[in-house]
């Protein structure tokens, strides 16, 4: 067990699945936590965590946006953040052209502007002490044309490619950057993306506990990034090696409406 009493982790999406399972290793292990989500559940996930003797406060805010950061930068009161767990995205299946254009840029202001902007201002602060970890919650998805999940599969790349880079920019220092790459997960997210008529929203997945204690010591070991479970690993390494026309149209099989039930 990692000793970290007296220090300080920010988890974004912690209110369920991945992200509230990465709070809870961090509890276990005596961080201090601020916990957020855009959503009024993060007050049972606070009440939830803080039973088993953790300091935890909660913070209901929009992350998508820059008044969301900085709600989430007030409520930390100058306090230095020791961790960071980005966590926070959503998803969206159907057709590119079938969405609706606000869904659309609903998942890339929260999957990768707000991302960006909590990682700016908290990296830099870490950066000036020379001190800190960072854990980019990216995805498997990231490795593929994701057909009938197009824009999620490309914000999900733009983060596993921006992990290997800060990570770089900031090999001299004691900041580290480790990216999570987890596959299908046993979380809400199927159904929150409108998904669950897909094969890849009926098929088993994943623990999000067992996902999140893969990428919550990856984060401690200061690994660069860690793909969770052999299924996941064989799949990664397949993306890299199939032509992407082959890819999307094996993407397309898995996430297409009407999937589900072939």
């Amino acid at each position: 067990m990692n000793d970290a009493r007296g220090k300080l982790a920010v988890v974004t999406g912690a209110s369920t699945g991945i992200g509230y399972e990465l709070a809870r290793c961090c509890a276990e292990d005596g961080f201090d936590l601020l916990i957020v989500a855009d959503e009024p559940q993060i007050e049972k996930a606070a009440r939830d965590l803080q039973s088993s003797g953790a300091r935890v406060e909660h913070l209901v805010a929009d992350l998508s946006g820059k008044e969301g950061v900085d709600q989430l930068v007030a409520a930390l009161k100058g306090r230095p953040v020791d961790a960071l767990l980005a966590n926070a995205g959503v998803g969206l299946g159907h057709a590119f052209l079938d969405q609706d254009l606000n869904d659309i840029h609903r998942v890339v202001d929260t999957n990768v502007t707000g991302t960006l902007d909590l990682i700016h201002v908290i990296g830099r602060q870490m950066r000036d002490r020379d001190q800190g970890r960072i854990l980019i919650v990216g995805s498997i998805a990231g490795f593929m044309p994701g057909s009938f999940q197009a824009v999620y599969n490309g914000t999900k790349a733009f983060l596993d490619s921006f992990s290997f880079a800060l990570r770089n920019e900031l090999k001299d220092s004691a900041v580290t950057v480790t990216c999570l790459m987890p596959g299908p997960t046993d979380t809400d997210f199927f159904r929150r993306a409108d998904m669950l008529d897909t094969k890849v929203g009926t098929q088993d997945k994943d623990d999000p506990a067992h996902v999140a204690k893969v990428g919550y010591d990856a984060m401690l070991k200061g690994e660069g990034d860690v793909v969770a479970g052999w299924k996941n690993k064989m799949q990664a390494a397949m993306a890299h090696v199939m032509p992407a026309d082959q890819l999307a149209e094996q993407h397309r099989k898995m996430a297409e409406p009407g999937t589900g039930s072939s």
